[in-house]
């Protein structure tokens, strides 16, 4: 049985949304299955709806501080571990996270929710980002570009995991790894341009001469 009161009311909550539904579902057949009382309940559970969501207090908390501490040249590494603690927390809820997000496609209380917490986790990453970028060519725009991105990218692929299309740990986080890759390449800005190319050539050449090793420096034909 799980240690904490909290975690026995979740644990009761989805046992009973299973068997018999979310709607017939009352407060107090919860917390008589998790043997406890409706002011437990209360006390860390504004709601019934609040009971199926996952702590995202506690995860916006842990996010805001791993960016708050990213050094100047760790910015890119404290998105990924940002984005990977999210990932980690459904990962480990395990089918309770799934159970979740089917009651979110039939329950649109918790579905408004949901959506409502994917635009706090862009403006907790938008936060730290335009610390970061602000004074840079365009930083503004970027940083809310990279905040969006990363959040775009982490949940794509975390709903693939939720909806089961992929199901071990290990190939989820190496996925969103590599989703991560296109959304923070807008950290490091536009691609700079290619390397010059240098070419000598003897003096005394005709200018069609130099044209052509120049076209042939370029790779032209």
């Amino acid at each position: 049985m799980p240690a904490t009161a909290r975690d026995r009311l979740v644990a009761a909550a989805f046992e009973l949304f299973a068997g018999q539904g979310y709607d017939a579902t009352t407060v107090e057949e919860i917390t008589t299955r998790a043997g406890t009382g409706r002011s437990t309940f209360f006390r860390h559970f504004p709601t019934k709806d609040d009971v199926v969501l996952p702590d995202h207090e506690a995860l916006l908390r842990r996010v805001d501080e791993r960016l708050a501490t990213a050094s100047a040249a760790g910015h890119e590494v404290a998105l990924r571990e940002a984005a990977g603690m999210v990932l980690e927390h459904y990962l480990a809820e395990g089918e309770t996270a799934r159970t979740r997000y089917r009651l979110a496609s039939s329950v649109p209380a918790i579905r408004d929710r949901e959506i409502a917490s994917v635009q706090r986790y862009v403006r907790l990453f938008g936060k730290h980002v335009h610390r970061w970028l602000d004074a840079e060519a365009d930083g503004p725009l970027r940083a809310e570009l990279v905040a969006s991105a990363v959040v775009i990218a982490h949940n794509h692929v975390l709903r693939q995991w939720l909806r089961g299309a992929v199901d071990d740990a290990a190939t989820t986080r190496a996925l969103v790894d590599r989703s991560l890759d296109h959304a923070l390449a807008l950290l490091r800005g536009p691609a700079a341009a290619g390397s010059p190319t240098i070419v000598i050539t003897s003096g005394g050449r005709d200018v069609e001469q130099v044209v052509r090793d120049v076209r042939d420096a370029l790779g032209g034909s």
